[in-house]
């Protein structure tokens, strides 16, 4: 019998200050083309539309937007929503805090939560709780 391992997302590729501000758009509007996104983010800073259609090719290439040729322009559409990015980047966030714990950041943190009033712990208190439950499911 093979046991399959847990499959995991690629880690998200860093993005450029374009990227993001086109990603961002494209959350915004569901799609757009070059012509779209250039109006959107990059005539207001300068950028041309060159320059915007190579961020959506590199955005593409990234897997974080999908796109569709419709007569001679490619139109694009976020490969994943907002909400799904943001747990992506705090689930590797957590990962990262992990490698790290060794190294005493743990242990700095909850110094600092010995700080925090009481309930902002007992918010944590619960939080770990769900997350204890979920897990004996």
């Amino acid at each position: 019998m093979t046991i399959m391992a847990e499959k995991r997302p690629k880690p998200l590729p860093p993005l450029g200050q374009l990227e993001r501000a086109a990603l961002k758009y494209l959350w915004r509007a569901g799609e757009g083309d070059v012509a779209d996104v250039h109006a959107a983010v990059a005539e207001p800073r300068g950028v041309s539309m060159n320059t915007v259609g190579s961020a959506l090719e590199r955005l593409h290439r990234k897997n974080l937007v999908c796109r569709e040729k419709v007569s001679h322009a490619y139109r694009y559409t976020p490969s994943l929503s907002p909400e799904e990015f943001a747990a992506r980047q705090l689930a590797e966030s957590l990962g990262a805090l992990r490698s790290l714990e060794k190294h005493g950041l743990v242990v700095s943190f909850l110094d600092l939560l010995a700080e925090a009033d009481q309930a902002t712990l007992d918010e944590l208190e619960d939080f770990i709780a769900r997350k204890r439950a979920g897990r004996e499911s």
